[in-house]
Order: C-alpha cells, then structure tokens, then sequence
C-alpha cells in the first residue's frame, strides 16, 4: 500500500496517486446503506440546501492581494445583536467550496456557528492567475485572510474563532494556526500532509535519488515552458477507469468524477511545475507553537491518510485529542454525513471557543 501511494512523477509516483494535485488518497471498502450528501442535490452545491441556515455569497483579499470567494453560512435564528463563535473551513487539496467544504460549514451552521467555506487562491471562483497554481504560502494565508473577513462582522466574536481542515486543508489550516494565534482551536478531518505528500508519499523516509530525479523533470518542464511548450497538469483523480484501476483510484472516482461530489471547478488539477514548491512544505514542525490551543485530529480506522493524523498528534502539543471513525475510509468523512461525528465536532468548538 505504501508503494501504491507514492508520488509519481514518472519513477515515483503511480498512476493511482497523484498526490500531487493534493486530492489525498483513501483505502476504504464502499459501507452499505450510507447516506450520500448529494441524494438531494437542489442548488449548485454537492449537497443538500438547509432550511435552518441563511447562505450569502462573500468575497475578500487575502495579504497577497488575492481575491477570495467564498460562502458564508448563519444560523438562520442569529441573534445578530450578540457576539458569536465562528469556524473557516477549508476542503481537500484541489477541491471547491461546493464540494465538502461547504457540507461541513453549512452542518455547523445548522448547529449554532457562523462559518465559512473559501476557495484557494488559484481555483474554483478565486483570483490568482495562472489559474491551478498551488502556492503553500497562499493557501495558508487563505485561512488568515477568512479570519480578517470574519472580525469585520458584528455578529462574530474575534476570540472565538476556530477553523476545519478537510484533507490537504488540515495541513494548511494546521500551518496557519500556527502563526496566527486568532485561530483559537482546529479539527483537521481526513487530514494529509500535501509536503510529505509531494516528497515521499507515504514512504518513511525520502528516497533522495527519486526525489531529485522528480525535480529534474519538473525543471525540464519549466525550460520547456520558457522556450514555448503548453503547460503540463498532473491531474489527481483519472477521467476513466481501468482494469487496471486501483482501489484508491475507484475511491476518488467515485467522489470527483460521478454526481456524488463532482463539480464544473473541481478538476482535481494543478501546474506539474507547482509540485517542486509544495515539497518545501513542512506541515507540523512547529506545532508546539500551537499550544495551550486545541488541536482535534479527526481520522477513519481504515483510511491510509491515518498516518498523517497520528504522525501530527505525536508532534503536537496539548491540548490534543485523535478520534478515530470506525467503519470509515479517507473520503468517506468527505460528505457520508451518517460517518463523519458531527456531535464530537460540535462539541470540541463548544468547550473551545466558549
């Protein structure tokens, strides 16, 4: 299985993964009678529009300069006189804000928090040009900038502010807190470490020699863009399916390229050029700066992106909680809303931004 999810840039990333588009893999058996969020599609969301929430359209500048979309989402009974808690959601690495982001920010909502789901600087409906471009120093910033967003509402109260990462957002949203102490508690759900991701997979080590040799190619690419050829995308999640499919391809496919999750501005791609940055990434070095902050790790027993969730509480500092989801795989917490423990979410921002 580690072998299976390695990067492959020609020698060390298989077809199966491509990680490096940031769609983080999962191993999980399809569970029987599970409630899709997309049964009822009704709006231009992969899920179903509540009836209990207020939904607005927003839009804001991150510190780059980068124009932000986003959706933010009201309990419909806010009492707007009153100071609330909010929560910034961020969903898997080359998602939108349509797809399981939205989902978990319009199920907290529902439960009594302002929250809101942004796209990343360089895709879905934000700026940032070339389109696809996957910078980390932008998408940490992403969740900075949905803070500033959020104080500048009446409504929210600036020291109770928390954030959701779903997939590489974990990581990214991790990154932020980390700096910005505004950021009072996170959950990372699913999480992947996109660095780790780009440098070695799941590997446990970096194998050195692929790794330089991966680098040469994306420097070959940028020589050759220089001089005139098109842009090259890696692609995260295949069109079609093989004989040869894996099962984690099957998985993804199954969310990202059939009505359950699949949506017009979710292409699952970015710049092949992008990966050699995104390898300097290093997510959890400095989570000790985190501390007495929260951090909640949200992970499925039988999801392969476990490791980065258990690698991330060794690392952490407390306070620290991991919470295994039994009977679950990766993609599963994405939007099966019967799998992912919303009551344990609710009640981690409960206790930590009261």
């Amino acid at each position: 299985m580690r072998q299976c999810v390695r990067m492959k840039l020609n020698s060390i990333r298989t077809r199966s993964v491509q990680i490096l588009i940031g769609i983080a893999l999962g191993v999980a058996a399809s569970t029987p009678n599970v409630t899709h969020a997309a049964d009822q599609l009704a709006w231009d969301k992969t899920f179903p529009q509540s009836d209990k929430v207020i939904h607005q359209k927003a839009s804001f500048h991150n510190r780059l300069g980068i124009n932000l979309v986003a959706d933010l989402y009201l309990p419909k009974n806010l009492d707007r006189s009153k100071k609330h808690p909010a929560i910034v959601v961020g969903g898997p690495y080359g998602a939108v804000k349509e797809q399981s982001a939205g989902l978990y920010a319009q199920t907290m909502a529902e439960r009594g928090f302002v929250t809101i789901a942004h796209d990343p600087s360089y895709n879905g409906e934000s700026g940032g040009q070339p389109h696809f471009t996957a910078s980390f120093e932008a998408l940490i910033e992403d969740f900075s900038a949905a803070v500033d967003f959020l104080g500048t509402k009446p409504f929210v109260d600036r020291e109770r502010i928390g954030v959701i990462g779903v997939c590489g957002s974990g990581s990214f949203g991790l990154a932020a807190a980390e700096t910005d102490p505004r950021i009072k508690a996170v959950a990372t759900v699913s999480m992947y470490d996109i660095g780790q991701a780009h440098r070695q997979g799941l590997a446990e080590n970096v194998d050195t020699a692929a790794l330089k040799k991966n680098l040469a190619e994306m420097a070959k690419q940028r020589w050759a863009e220089v001089d005139g050829a098109e842009r090259t995308m890696a692609i995260g999640t295949p069109q079609t399916l093989t004989k040869k499919s894996s099962e984690i391809d099957k998985e993804f496919y199954d969310y990202y390229r059939t009505p359950r999750g699949q949506h017009p501005r979710s292409s699952t791609a970015f710049w092949r050029t992008s990966g050699a940055q995104m390898m300097l990434f290093w997510s959890f070095e400095h989570l000790d700066w985190m501390s007495p902050r929260p951090v909640l790790f949200i992970t499925a027993d039988r999801a392969h992106s476990r490791i980065f969730s258990e690698h991330a509480f060794k690392k952490a500092s407390e306070l620290k909680e991991l919470f295994v989801v039994p009977n679950a795989g990766h993609v599963d917490l994405y939007d099966r809303v019967n799998l992912i423990p919303w009551d344990k979410l609710t009640s981690f921002f409960t206790e930590h931004l009261k």
